[in-house]
């Protein structure tokens, strides 16, 4: 969710239903000997690898030329995944699951590409999905917990239908901070009960932020060639933001949420993380469609695209007015603030008309409002999934979860609690007065009082702000330290957002994030791709043991 709140690592290689519990069980005691090795000598550097920071278009030109195959695409990106991802004494462990199905897929996509042509624009193009999204395959969606092993969802979700009918090769289920990070109020971003601990591949002793972690760090590895995150707030762009990532978050609408493990009805979206904007453009145009199964796609019936990519424009920045709200979203990182004044001058290099300060009204009052709504909805919303997608699970309601997480406390809740489960259980169904007052504080102090109001005045064409500090170490013992972000105005609203690499302090990435009205998708994309090409802000991760900002 959220940007508040080891092992012995499961092999993601194809481990059975039966066999995952058997296997989880020996993770606590692993993590104490892997935290023993600590001293250990770094692994070796990564090799040489073909497809590092390979594009979706220069992928797609070798499918199309014949120098690439989905087959060969799949074994390469499948061959990293194994070599690198749980290797070492700081793994990544951004993989929680690699598809058995991904090379006979490749396979066939492949002779249908001969017989046919391609059948989509993500023809045998290799995609990594988090472990929230359903699958009626052979692998397992449990958002990290071993509470849902066993779960066999009846049918894909919709944005799966929609990869499988871009023809993009489905690689296997991402880690990710356990239940999209709404458990604790004291967790580590990262953490799960199925997938362990996923770390940032710039330094490994550092979070790879969440709860989209392990989406964030396999793209920014170069493990796939794009991925799907979920956000609700920040779990999207947080990530992609601590892993030098494009992130976008969509309009809440734009997306079906059908088949996604839930937090909430007004806040969720799955969105894409990729290494490009034109790639996030790319990935958009397929996951962007009306869904019956969700009734928030009606209310932007008609606003997807199915080309995103049209509305890149190395000038998109000429002309624009962009607003700078330094009151609540800069300050409280130095070295940060110095990265995005050098990303406010590129923009008005090319043109931008930067409106320098404007003032967010009411940013500070969504912080309560916005946990009340996700309390009640997480409850409404996960009973539902499982009503629909858990069969085969050992859990049925919220209250089942909380009492398998507390007779399985020693492989669920090594590090932390589960206080945000217990205060949603407390919580009544969504006609109660309390949710009603709390959603509509939400409503009105992030749109009418909030965003729309500043950009209405302003006459602006988006915010611009830091994403977030950088990555802060892990800690597994007081949990996640966060100084500040951006994420919520355009969370709570259910508006858009994209964070682009910024530059980095001391190794470690910063993004800036351009924040819009509702179905402001095509503007985002275009300030976000001409900041992008005038930047060139994106470095590849070289997996450090950690960063010495002596040596910076």
């Amino acid at each position: 969710m959220t940007k508040k709140t080891a092992a012995s690592e499961p092999d993601p290689t194809g481990l059975s239903r039966r066999t995952l519990l058997g296997a989880a069980a020996a993770v606590t005691g692993a993590l104490a000997a892997r935290d023993a090795r600590a001293a250990a000598p770094p692994a070796a550097a990564p090799g040489a690898f073909a497809l590092e920071e390979a594009t979706v278009a220069e992928l797609r030109a070798g499918l199309e030329s014949g120098r690439h195959t989905a087959r060969g695409l799949t074994e390469a990106y499948l061959g990293r995944i194994r070599a690198l991802d749980r290797t070492g004494d700081l793994p990544l462990c951004s993989v929680i699951e690699l598809n058995p199905d991904a090379l006979s897929q490749a396979d066939a996509l492949d002779a249908e590409r001969k017989a046919k042509g391609a059948r989509g624009p993500l023809h045998g193009i290799p995609v990594l999905i988090k472990d929230n999204i359903a699958t009626a395959d052979k692998m397992q969606t449990t958002a990290g917990s071993l509470a849902l092993v066993g779960a066999v969802p009846p049918r894909d979700a919709f944005i799966v239908e929609r990869l499988r009918a871009a023809g993009a090769v489905l690689l296997g289920k991402t880690n990710l901070s356990e239940w999209a990070n709404f458990r604790s109020t004291h967790s580590t971003s990262g953490w799960s009960g199925r997938g362990g601990l996923c770390r940032n591949p710039y330094a490994l002793d550092r979070t790879p932020s969440g709860s989209s972690s392990g989406s964030g760090a396999a793209t920014a590895a170069s493990f796939c060639a794009v991925s799907v995150g979920t956000e609700t707030d920040g779990s999207i762009v947080s990530p992609a933001s601590a892993c030098s990532l494009v992130g976008l978050k969509p309009t809440v609408g734009l997306v079906s949420r059908a088949g996604i493990i839930p937090i909430s009805s007004t806040q969720d979206t799955a969105g894409p993380m990729t290494r490009t904007v034109a790639d996030a453009a790319a990935l958009l145009g397929v996951l962007a469609g009306e869904d019956p199964r969700d009734p928030a796609t009606a209310v932007g019936r008609g606003r997807a695209h199915p080309d995103y990519t049209k509305f890149l424009d190395p000038q998109g920045l000429k002309g624009a007015r962009i607003g700078v709200p330094r009151e609540r979203f800069f300050g409280y990182h130095p070295a940060t603030d110095a990265v995005v004044e050098r990303a406010l001058e590129v923009m008005k290099a090319q043109g931008a008309v930067l409106v320098d300060p404007v003032v967010l009204p009411n940013a500070a009052k969504l912080d309560a409002p916005e946990l009340e709504v996700l309390l009640y909805e997480f409850k409404a919303g996960l009973e539902a999934w499982l009503a629909q997608f858990g069969e085969g699970a050992p859990v049925r309601t919220l209250a089942d979860l909380i009492a398998f997480n507390e007779k399985h406390r020693e492989r669920e809740m090594p590090y932390f609690g589960q206080e945000l489960l217990l205060q949603a259980q407390e919580k009544g169904p969504l006609t109660d007065a309390a949710y009603k007052k709390a959603l509509a504080a939400c409503r009105r102090y992030s749109r009418a009082e909030g965003l729309d109001a500043v950009m209405n005045k302003h006459k602006l064409d988006a915010l611009v702000a830091p994403t977030q500090a950088p990555a802060g170490p892990i800690d597994l013992v007081l949990g996640d330290h966060w100084l500040g972000s951006s994420s919520t105005p355009a969370a709570v609203s259910g508006y858009p957002s994209i964070t682009v690499p910024a530059g980095d302090v001391h190794g470690l990435p910063v993004g800036v994030s351009f924040i819009g009205r509702a179905w402001s998708e095509p503007v985002l994309l275009k300030l976000a791709h001409a900041y992008e090409q005038a930047a060139r802000a994106r470095r590849k991760p070289a997996f450090l043991r950690s960063v010495d900002p002596r040596g910076a």
